[in-house]
């Protein structure tokens, strides 16, 4: 694959800020760097999730969860409009 000599790529820089102004070229650069960053910690967080440590579990007390399951859950048909 060939590569780029540096006028080229002075070049593409200069096509670039014609289409986006100068505005709009640092707004960009900060959208993309924060996506990138976004990006890069929710792949690490998935290789946190994938490592050797077994998946954190939640322990619930025996009042918690009898509180939950005997609440009377609100009929279908009387929903308040």
């Amino acid at each position: 694959m060939p590569s780029l000599k540096p006028i080229e790529i002075i070049l593409i820089l200069a096509v670039i800020l014609l289409l986006f102004g100068a505005k709009r070229l640092p707004d960009a650069a900060r959208g993309l760097g924060r996506s990138l960053r976004i990006f890069k910690s929710e792949i690490k967080a998935a290789q946190d999730d994938d490592g050797e440590s077994p998946p954190k579990t939640i322990q619930a007390n025996s009042d918690e969860v009898t509180e939950r399951t005997t609440e009377k859950a609100p009929e279908a048909g009387s929903a308040d409009r």
